[in-house]
């Protein structure tokens, strides 16, 4: 091939054109990098149809914000790490032969292919960071999501999540109160979040999840947003209802007004219950017990820098033991320990159930035969579905066959809201109840404000803590068998006569898994009357 030039006398001279190097192939025509592409091509795809199915979705999906926008991300990126790898040996290879390839890659925007090739570099680039952008910002938003904390791992967080959804804050998010705002504590929840996963992974998780979290943020940080501390309640009225073992399922019933009270002198008067946290008070203790449940030592501080110490008498730690351990400064969750994973024993569960009308309280002994199997060990969550539908059904059947023929759809009726109840609150799977995971609000089936109010937690000059129930609540009436008879004094009135009150915790008697154990062993209940031994006379306490 030939064109033709002027030489410098004006001739036209015929001149050889010489061909153009050959093109040399792409660096990305390799096999490594041909794998990579197919990686990116298939994630791109998956994530793009994830994406749209949670658009168009009426309910949400764990797993299904896990796969867009953490875990396919994750093979986009390793297919992108694939194709590079994969040019790199390429061009290493090519550089045998000196000739073949350039030291570095040529950038010459006066060429228009390597200028478009630079350009969708580029643009390329851009849609990358975008994409990455918004996959990191929804994976940081699922992260923090009420779905991905409680149903991610389903078998360890099961027994949290169902309490949650059932609860006063169901929908306040986790990590509102476990993580709450900053950074700081945010890099800590993802730290011990890689730890947890380690022990799921691995199975060596605990069972059931132990409490109280001993790293958990201060109250002030977390719950303090939204409940103001300085906030001066007053009393507020307070119904609570029972209901007998008995064939009637009788109520009860009594009234109270609970001193909440304030905790600031600008916001109301201090007093009341909130009166533990009022901000110029400052309250500390020792616990001998992981759950905090036994309190040997307490010290409070006054605004004005007076300090009283108070101790127990029968205190498991020496005095040496109580001024080398840590002492903890007492804030809302030492008695608002369970404000959302609540697990309501078996017969304050039967109460409420009986309250809202959701099991017939016309049905024979349903309170007592309720109690007792939820009150059952299981080893599966579906052995104890079949004992309750099993050992209801057999019961009214075979002691009530009257009830059970004119008045079945009232039994399966129970039986599908006792098998509820036990759902909600019962997780043998993880060794989780009532009983694992104590309430220390009131002290009618733990010890709760009798960790401290006890009367046995005495100052070195002989003060002691009070136990007064009417510190913290007044008893305004109390229902027995349909009648209401008024407490003039305030002070709740037990129904069978026990002597002098005061000497027993409401806990040593009532358990939550039936209706009134005996604190000492007494064989068959039947064949006593209380009032046999409880004539007025003053008993010891039962710790």
């Amino acid at each position: 091939m030939s064109e033709e030039r002027q030489n410098s006398t004006g001739e036209n001279v015929a001149q050889e054109k010489q061909p153009a190097p050959p093109k040399a192939p792409s660096l990305f025509r390799n096999y490594i990098s041909f794998t990579g592409a197919a990686v990116v091509a298939a994630s791109l795809t998956s994530i793009t149809l994830l994406f749209l199915i949670e658009l168009t979705a009426a309910d949400t999906n764990p797993y299904l914000g896990i796969l867009t926008y953490i875990i396919l991300p994750g093979f986009l990126v390793f297919g992108l790490c694939v194709i590079l790898l994969g040019m790199w040996r390429e061009r290493r290879r090519r550089r045998c032969s000196p000739a073949s390839i350039a030291a570095y890659p040529v950038l010459d925007l006066n060429d228009p292919r390597r200028r478009r090739n630079f350009l969708g570099f580029v643009a390329a680039v851009f849609i990358f960071i975008f994409m990455s952008a918004f996959g990191s910002y929804r994976a940081y938003e699922h992260t923090e999501s009420v779905q991905f904390c409680g149903q991610t791992c389903h078998t360890v967080m099961k027994p949290e999540f169902t309490a949650f959804r059932v609860a006063s804050h169901a929908n306040i998010r986790c990590v509102d109160c476990h993580v709450g705002p900053g950074p700081e504590w945010y890099v800590r929840s993802k730290l011990a979040g890689a730890r947890q996963l380690y022990h799921v992974v691995m199975g060596t998780y605990s069972r059931p999840v132990r409490t109280p979290v001993h790293n958990m943020r201060a109250a002030s940080e977390t719950c303090a947003h939204c409940h103001w501390p300085n906030k001066f309640h007053g009393d507020e009225l307070k119904e609570f209802r029972h209901f007998a073992y008995d064939e009637a399922n009788t109520p009860r019933g009594v009234r109270m007004l609970v001193h909440v009270g304030g905790g600031s002198p600008e916001a109301g008067p201090v007093s009341g219950i909130h009166w533990h946290m009022n901000l110029a008070n400052e309250i500390n203790f020792v616990s001998s017990d992981e759950q905090r449940q036994d309190v040997a030592w307490v010290q409070w501080k006054g605004k004005d820098g007076s300090v009283v110490e108070y101790t127990a008498r029968d205190s498991k730690l020496t005095p040496e033991q109580i001024a080398q351990a840590p002492k903890r400064r007492m804030d809302c969750i030492d008695c608002h320990n369970r404000p959302t994973h609540v697990y309501l024993p078996p017969d304050r569960s039967v109460d409420d159930s009986l309250a809202a009308g959701k099991l017939d309280a016309s049905l024979p002994f349903v309170k007592r035969e309720a109690v007792a199997l939820l009150s059952k060990s299981y080893a599966t969550t579906d052995e104890g579905l079949r004992s309750i539908a099993d050992g209801l059904e057999g019961f009214y059947r075979t002691n009530y066959p009257e009830v059970y023929a004119g008045r079945g759809d009232s039994v399966r009726a129970a039986i599908a809201e006792v098998q509820r109840v036990f759902q909600t609150y019962t997780f043998p799977e993880m060794k989780t109840d009532w009983q694992t995971h104590p309430n220390n609000i009131g002290h009618f089936y733990a010890q709760g404000c009798f960790r401290c109010h006890d009367g046995e937690h005495v100052s070195p000059t002989g003060r002691v803590i009070s136990k007064d129930c009417r510190i913290c609540h007044t008893a305004l009436d109390q229902t027995e068998g349909g009648v209401t008879t008024p407490a003039p004094d305030g002070a709740f009135r037990h129904p069978v006569a026990l002597g002098t009150q005061g000497e027993f915790q409401c806990a040593a008697c009532h358990k939550g898994n039936r209706g009134f154990q005996h604190p000492v062993n007494l064989g068959d209940l039947s064949k006593f009357q209380c009032t046999d031994c409880h004539a007025g006379k003053v008993w010891t306490r039962s710790r």
